[in-house]
């Protein structure tokens, strides 16, 4: 059985990154970070906050 992933708020993503709400929704609205809408709720894998940071530090190595 598969668990399902866990999914953020975007003030959780807000948190984890330090940035504000302005730029959370500017990544995912140019699909630098993946996110679902859950009946009118933006929600953020975790999984793809994750990738995102790595992806950061893959840029600057």
């Amino acid at each position: 059985m598969t668990t399902a992933p866990e999914l953020l708020t975007v003030p959780e993503v807000m948190a984890r990154l330090k940035v504000g709400r302005s730029k959370v929704y500017d990544l995912i609205r140019t699909h630098r970070i993946a996110s679902i809408k859950i009946d009118g709720a933006r929600r953020v894998p975790a999984d793809a906050v994750r990738e995102f940071i790595q992806g950061q530090l893959a840029e600057v190595a």
